[in-house]
């Protein structure tokens, strides 16, 4: 069991922000809201960030605080309540979901390795002279095109391990305030442009007649659940380090009201520079990050400069989602395995990460590409390995745990006691959300 501990509530809420702020706000939402008709996507979003927040979130966290460790001996945990026998069964599948963590995480490492090749180019100047969608293709699609970066990627998300939940709390602490005040600037720069107005109008007036289609309801619970990172696997870790004395349900609503906020101030930023310079068509996803946004800042005033306040911000946020994922998977590998200590843990990381990694560097399949590059790889997690070991930790917290002990670790430290609502709320509507999730992410290969 872990003795680490976070030393603050606002240490402990800052390293969960941090974990779920990632590319699922920063191009996923912006995209997404765009997609599926603007405010009424923000009316489904709104109601399933509350509803998976409030349970699967919370049971999550709670979760990892009375097992005292990550993903493989929570499982462990959680079944052994029902009955001594089903120990081993539920180790066993913890390993789904603490894989989907992993696999993530290599994935993650060669985007974020890709913001700071953008960062660099607006750093020397480069991306405010050149054209973007060449640029963009000179390493998206070329294996070996951004190993330097990689390297660097991998070796800082590891450095902020190193002392476990101290050093993830001030790393964090760092991190999440500096991801929200430049994100904020460039809101605001934003703001000035001729024509942000009509991203604000597609933003924020309703058109109810898109809520008839059921699609809008599945991407908006697509990228609540993603974006709080339920996964089954990384929020237990963190709330492992939490003390018995705080209010987890407390906790996990301010994380989702701080989620929430990165993903509207993210597309405060994408939603009106696209409509500003004529470019909503243009899709989301990386061609947003690294050809529609530096077309944009080579035609606005001090643009180098908000470029690189736009890549420092997502690398805060792509850093601290990876230090989550390494982190549960570090956990979890050293309570199962005692002889492995954290440092060996960590180097041992880092070589699976980068060797797996420098392999799928391509977006995505190209004459020569190995391993198909990290597009189909991160879709090969997120239509089947996140979806499949979130319904299995929904289903493991409130069919197979017994009830009395999740309640009691809910209730430790709580200002308001909860009880059969908040159960039954978790056992009859979240977890089918979750199953429902699951097999539409199966059967029609949507990735969330």
């Amino acid at each position: 069991m872990s003795e680490a501990k976070f030393k603050s509530k606002w240490g402990f809420i800052l390293a969960c922000v941090g974990s779920a702020v990632g590319m699922a706000n920063v191009w996923g939402f912006p995209y997404k809201v765009v997609d599926n008709g603007g405010f009424a996507f923000l009316v489904p979003y709104f109601i399933f960030i509350v509803l998976f927040s409030y349970v699967g979130l919370s049971a999550e966290y709670a979760v990892g605080r009375r097992s005292k460790t990550g993903t493989l001996g929570s499982y462990e945990m959680a079944w052994r309540s029902r009955s001594d026998s089903l120990g081993t069964a539920g180790r066993i599948a913890g390993w789904i979901p603490l894989m989907g963590s992993m696999t993530i995480a290599i994935g993650y490492a060669v985007i974020i390795s890709y913001v700071l090749k953008g960062l660099t180019a607006s750093v020397t100047g480069e991306m405010m002279t050149l054209d973007t969608s060449t640029w963009f293709a000179s390493f998206a699609f070329k294996n070996f095109s951004v190993v330097p970066y990689h390297i660097v990627v991998v070796v800082v998300a590891l450095l902020t391990l190193l002392l476990g939940a101290e050093s993830i709390e001030k790393t964090n602490k760092i991190m999440m305030p500096l991801f929200f005040i430049l994100f904020i600037i460039m809101a605001i720069r934003v703001a000035l442009l001729p024509g942000a107005l009509e991203g604000y109008k597609f933003l924020f007036t309703p058109k109810w007649a898109e809520l008839k289609d059921p699609m809008v309801w599945v991407a908006a619970m697509g990228q609540a659940f993603f974006s709080l990172s339920i996964t089954g696997s990384g929020m237990i870790v963190y709330g492992a380090y939490l003390s018995d004395s705080e209010d987890i349900v407390d906790g996990a609503k301010n994380t989702a009201i701080f989620d929430t906020m990165a993903a509207m101030i993210a597309a405060l930023v994408m939603i009106p520079a696209v409509f500003a310079y004529g470019m909503v068509e243009s899709g989301g996803g990386p061609g947003l990050l690294f050809v529609t946004l530096p077309t944009i800042f080579q035609d606005m005033p001090l643009g180098r400069l908000f470029a690189i306040i736009m890549y420092t911000a997502v690398i805060f946020g792509g850093i601290s989602s990876i230090q989550n994922m390494f982190e549960v998977v570090l956990e979890s590998i050293m309570h199962r395995f005692p002889n492995i200590k954290r440092i060996p843990g960590i180097i041992a990381m880092g070589i699976i990460c980068f060797g797996i990694g420098v392999f799928m560097e391509p977006i995505a399949e190209t004459e020569g590409a190995i391993m198909g590059g990290w597009g189909p790889w991160m879709d090969l997690v997120s239509i089947y390995i996140i979806p499949i070991g979130a319904t299995i930790g929904s289903i493991s917290w409130f069919w197979i745990m017994k009830k009395e002990d999740l309640m009691d670790e809910i209730n430790k430290g709580a200002k308001k006691q909860q009880g059969d609502t908040w159960y039954n709320i978790g056992k009859f509507i979240y977890v089918p959300f979750a199953a429902i999730l699951c097999i539409i992410a199966l059967s029609m290969k949507i990735a969330f």
